[in-house]
Parts: structure tokens; C-alpha cells; sequence
């Protein structure tokens, strides 16, 4: 199989005002996120936020990194489906952003966790395990299999021309955010390592997920990210500047997870 093949069609980018719209309206959320981040600065774990908080959050800063990414598609499907209902594609984005907003609970829940057990070296633990599977899964068969979906999604777009319904918008927006999750989740499982509140993570991760759909190379771009992630994975656990560096919060005196064996 060749890199073209992996790859599949090359997405097709179209600068309408709708994308224009829903790019201003990502910058508008970009402000709000740096504002918010500049407030509370980062830290381990929950940082004491409440559920309804943190959830609240969380779907603010999926709003930010992924509304470049989904807008696209988004105007794409109001081209080729959606024709002579442009107002439709707001319950497409919506329900796109939901699934993503939902995935707080479950990272909620995990860092609650961490917040009961996490010991300086559990925390160090933690983030290498984090950072390899993260770079696994990049290099994975199925996360090539989402992100081929992701690139061409029109063959699925196409799939529910027929369909009618008040909630046909959403159901396609579901669907397509099921394979979005499928190729980015273990990248948004990167802020259980770098801290929620990580401003350069989010940008770092924010280009890395619109890159590797929307580039031409976007395949190579997260190859490169997966190898970049396991070098990094690798030198948090053999070194402790870097470890100090990396975590929220992470003392001088952290030790190392191989030191003991």
C-alpha cells in the first residue's frame, strides 16, 4: 500500500464565509481560553474544580482546538447535502462539539483519581505511560483508519442525503465525531499528563489535529507527533529536568520512575 493510499483523498479546503464565520468565531474562543488559563494557571489533577466546572471548561477548550478542524467538513456538508439550508450546519458543528464536550466526564473522572493516589512518582508514572501509548497509537492501523475518515469524510456526508428528519444533522454530526475521537482521543489523553490547563498543549495539540487533516502530508505530520511523543515518554522517565519541566506542578526533587530497578 502506498503513502498516498494511506493517506487516501486530499481534503478539500474551500475558504467560504461560513468557514470564515466559524474560524473568527474559534479565535473569539481562543481569547476566552487564554484569558481563563492566564486566571487560574495550570496544575495537577482536577485543581480543585468542581464537575459541572471542569466539564464546562473542558467543552470550552474542545470548542477552541477542534471548530478550525471540524469547519470544513462542516461547510462541505451544507455544499453537497444540506443545499438551501445553511442554517443546518449548526446543528452539525453542535452535535459535533457535544461528543467532543462529553469526553470530559470520563477525564474528570480519571484525574479525580489521581487527585486521591498521585504520589510525585505515581504522577511521573502516569505521564510515561500517557506519552507511549499516546505515540503508539499514532503509528496504529485504526488511528490511520479514522484518519482517513477524517480527510475524505464526503463517501459517509453522501451516505445520509436521503435521510430527513429534524435530527438528521445530528445523528451525521455523531457520526462523524465517533471517527474524529477514534484518530484524536489519545491526544486530548495528553492533558491527564500536561495538565488541563496547559496553554502550549493545547496549541501544540491544536495544530497537530487540524495539520493531519487538512495538510496535504497531514499523515506524515502525525507519524511525526506519535515518534515525538515516545522520544518524549523516554526522556520524562530518564530525566528529571525534563520531567520538571514537562508536569504541572512537578517538584525538583521528583525521582525517578526507573530508579529501584
Amino acid at each position: 500500500m502506498t503513502a498516498a493510499e494511506i493517506a487516501g483523498p486530499r481534503p478539500t479546503i474551500r475558504i467560504s464565509p461560513s468557514t470564515i464565520g466559524w474560524l473568527s468565531a474559534s479565535a473569539l474562543v481562543w481569547v476566552a481560553v487564554v484569558a481563563i488559563v492566564s486566571h487560574m494557571g495550570n496544575g495537577i489533577g482536577t485543581m480543585d474544580l468542581g464537575l459541572f466546572e471542569f466539564v464546562g471548561m473542558w467543552a470550552l477548550m474542545m470548542t477552541a482546538m477542534m471548530l478550525p478542524a471540524v469547519a470544513p467538513v462542516a461547510s462541505l456538508y451544507v455544499r453537497t447535502i444540506s443545499i438551501g439550508q445553511p442554517r443546518r450546519w449548526l446543528s452539525f458543528v453542535a452535535g459535533y462539539l457535544l461528543v467532543w464536550s462529553s469526553l470530559g466526564l470520563p477525564v474528570y473522572a480519571v484525574l479525580r483519581i489521581l487527585d486521591r493516589i498521585g504520589s510525585d512518582t505515581t504522577i511521573r508514572v502516569f505521564a510515561v505511560v500517557v506519552l507511549a501509548a499516546a505515540g503508539v497509537y499514532q503509528l496504529t492501523p485504526l488511528k490511520t483508519v479514522c484518519l482517513r475518515h477524517c480527510r475524505s469524510p464526503l463517501g459517509q456526508l453522501l451516505h445520509y442525503g436521503n435521510v430527513t428528519g429534524p435530527l438528521k444533522e445530528l445523528e451525521v454530526a455523531v457520526r462523524h465525531a465517533a471517527f474524529c475521537v477514534g484518530c484524536c482521543w489519545m491526544l486530548m489523553a495528553l492533558f491527564l499528563a500536561f495538565g488541563v490547563m496547559n496553554l502550549w498543549a493545547m496549541v501544540g495539540l491544536a495544530v497537530v489535529v487540524v495539520g493531519e487533516k487538512l495538510l496535504r502530508r497531514g499523515v506524515i505530520l502525525g507519524q511525526a507527533a506519535g515518534v515525538v511523543l515516545l522520544a518524549l515518554a523516554l526522556a520524562v522517565a530518564l530525566s528529571p529536568g525534563v520531567a520538571r519541566a514537562v508536569l504541572p506542578g512537578a517538584p525538583a526533587h521528583m525521582a525517578s520512575p526507573m530508579s529501584g530497578m
